[in-house]
Order: structure tokens, then sequence, then C-alpha cells
């Protein structure tokens, strides 16, 4: 009778991951932080799901330079998972010379905080008692040859009913490709009939690639979106059966949201429609989602005004607030007769008159400097007025 094995596949936590392009050194502290605690999720997941074991298909930790404070706390958050966890190098990770897994510090780390961990640095079968690993670890950051090709030579005898699971990371042929490109997989040259399960890392994904070959992906994501195709934080449950197909289940991890919108402002009525965008997005929540905001258009002086408090919010509630903005500033006919129409103020509609007709010069730099000069000058104008 043939075994059965069920597990979590996931890949690409890349703890301690730099993210530089954050600049606020707090936000990247949580960010990072996010990388250790969605362990405990995954932990979670297993307990929940009654999973034997779980398969890391490689960059469980971002590069061979981690601080050991993260060597630390992600050993630690592996050692409350409960149950083995397996975990094969990846490109970040990789276990060439000066690897993180032959430091001395991981190794102590390991042993008393995490002893249900175990790298698989070498690629030869591991026999377990209802399934079979196949890791087909990186030994360097770049490798030009196919990790898994020593299995194609593998004698499959002696592993009985067993199911047969192999871990590998990087692209495969006809998906991730590019002249030139390391580490590629070349997955059709497996045997056939004899693999039951290919866990795979390096897109940060969730993708099928067939119905036994998956990408888990990253389980908290680390990116913006690229695409309906592009799903990451999950991790995947599956169920192996030799000679079958699995069952391929995602679980869902993720906490930290990541958005994109590109929102194009043609009356001040808009900024309302913007916000409520956003809002929709990132809720009431602080420190819990990054935002690639892309904003075109126009808008009144006001509404400008407007506009830049919203964005003085939303960067401070958000992880991350991506700006790309190239809104224009177009006074509101009421603005412009506010400023140009000021009998007891001649030399100030003059000023607002001049700047107002060098705003729609051809010279983008010098429209842009007469539009900035003009919302100052309306601001003044304002304060004035209020006080």
């Amino acid at each position: 009778m043939a075994a059965m094995t069920r597990f979590l596949h996931t890949a690409d936590l890349q703890v301690a991951k730099p993210f530089a392009s954050v600049a606020d050194a707090g936000k990247r502290a949580l960010l990072q932080q996010e990388r250790i605690t969605v362990i405990q999720r995954i932990g979670d997941a297993a307990r929940t799901h009654g999973a034997e074991f779980v398969l890391v298909a490689g960059d469980l930790f971002d590069s061979p330079g981690v601080t050991k404070a993260m060597v630390a706390a992600a050993c630690a958050a592996i050692g409350r998972i409960g149950v083995p966890v397996f975990s094969i190098p990846g490109n970040h990770d990789h276990g060439g010379p000066g690897a993180l897994w032959e430091q001395s510090f991981f190794q102590q780390q390991r042993q008393e905080l995490a002893p249900n961990l175990r790298v698989l640095l070498t690629a030869e079968p591991i026999v377990l008692p209802t399934a079979v690993l196949l890791p087909c670890p990186l030994l360097r950051r770049h490798e030009s040859a196919d990790t898994t090709a020593w299995l194609r030579s593998l004698d499959f005898a002696p592993f009985g009913a067993r199911p047969r699971l192999v871990l590998a990371h990087g692209s495969t042929q006809g998906f991730a490709e590019e002249e030139g490109a390391v580490n590629r997989l070349d997955l059709p040259r497996l045997p056939a009939g004899e693999i039951d399960y290919v866990a795979l890392g390096d897109w940060h994904g969730m993708k099928e690639i067939a119905p036994h070959t998956w990408y888990a992906g990253t389980p908290e994501p680390d990116r913006f979106p690229k695409g309906a195709s592009n799903d990451p934080g999950h991790v995947l449950l599956v169920t192996a059966t030799r000679g079958a197909l699995p069952k391929v289940e995602p679980v869902r991890t993720a906490r930290l949201g990541w958005h994109r919108l590109e929102f194009s402002l043609g009356e001040d009525a808009d900024l309302t429609q913007l916000e409520a965008e956003v809002e929709s997005r990132i809720g009431q929540r602080a420190q819990e989602d990054l935002l690639e905001l892309t904003l075109g258009g126009a808008l009144g002086i006001a509404a400008t005004a407007h506009l830049r408090q919203k964005l003085e919010g939303w960067d401070a509630r958000l992880l991350r607030l991506k700006l790309s903005q190239e809104v224009r500033i177009a006074p509101t006919p009421d603005e412009i007769a506010a400023l140009t129409q000021r009998t007891a103020d001649p030399l100030i509609s003059r000023v607002a008159a001049s700047l107002l007709e060098r705003t729609r010069s051809s010279d983008c730099a010098q429209a842009t400097l007469a539009a900035t000069a003009l919302h100052a000058l309306h601001a003044v104008c304002s304060e004035v007025a209020a006080g």
C-alpha cells in the first residue's frame, strides 16, 4: 500500500532582509521583525493542519552575514514550530565557503534553540518514516549546473512506497527563464513517474509549474505586487502519496499589506475619491501597510495643499509610502480671481497674473517654479485674510 505524508512547503523567508528602501529605521525594524513572526504563524499552520514536517526550499536567511541577534531570534521561532524543519540553502544563504551554516554561532544556536531544524547541505536522500527527501542545495550564489541533475541516475527502488519529495531553489525552464540564467532547474529531465512532489523556492509568488511542482512563494510579502499571477503570503499544505498527484492547499500566513494604486486627479472633487481608495486598502491601520502610489492630473491651489496634508499623514501611518507624483497646480477660477483681482493690493495682483502666465510656459522647470510660487502667494494671502 502506498504511503502518504502531509507537510508544509515554504521558501524565501529571507530573515534579516535589510529593506534599505525604507528610510525610517524604526519602520525597517518592524519589517525585519515580521520575517521572524511569520515563522510563528507557520508553526500555527503546522499544528492546525497536522503537518508532519516543514520543508524550506531555500533562502531561510537573506545572506550569510546576518546578525547574531537575527540568528538567535529565527532559531528560537523555528524551535517553537514543534515539528521537524528541513531546509536547503538558496542563492541568498548558499552553502559555499563562508556560509552561515558552518559558522559556530549558528551551529550553537541551532543546537540549543532549534534542534528540530536540519539544514541539508548534501545532495543525498534523507529517508523519513513516511517520505524520502531529495535535497538539491545551492552551494554557491550563482550555480551554472543544474542542482537536480544527480536525481537522473538515482536508484529509487530502495525507497519502496514512500513518497519522493524534491527540494530545489532556482528558475525552471519556461518560467523566469532568460539567456545566460543561473540556478536553472531542468525539471523535465527528472525520472518520469519517480517524483511525487517538487518543492521550489526562488520565485516570491505562489506558482504552480505542474500539478506536482510548485513555488510556495515567500510567506510574508516583501515587495509590491507585480500582477494577479504573483500571489505571495502563503505556505502550501501538501498531502503526497506515492504514485499519485499531490493535494496542494494554500494557507494564508501574511500579515502586512503591500498595495499599489494609480490615480489621476481631474478636479478638486477627485481628492475625496482618492482618499476613499487609499482608505479601502489600509483602513484604520498604522504601521501594517506599504503603498506604492502613482498620482497624475491637476488640482487647484487649496486642493494641492490638502493633498500634501493627506500625503504627510499617509506617510506617517504607512511602513512605506513609495510616491510617484506628477500633479500640476491648476488654480480654480475662484482662486485666480482672488489673486489677480485684488483692487486693494495691485502689486499682488500683477505678481499673481505674471506667475499665472508663467505656469502655462512650455518650459517645464519654469512652469513648475511659477506654480510653486503661486501656491506660496495664495497661502500668504489666505493667512492675511484669516488673521
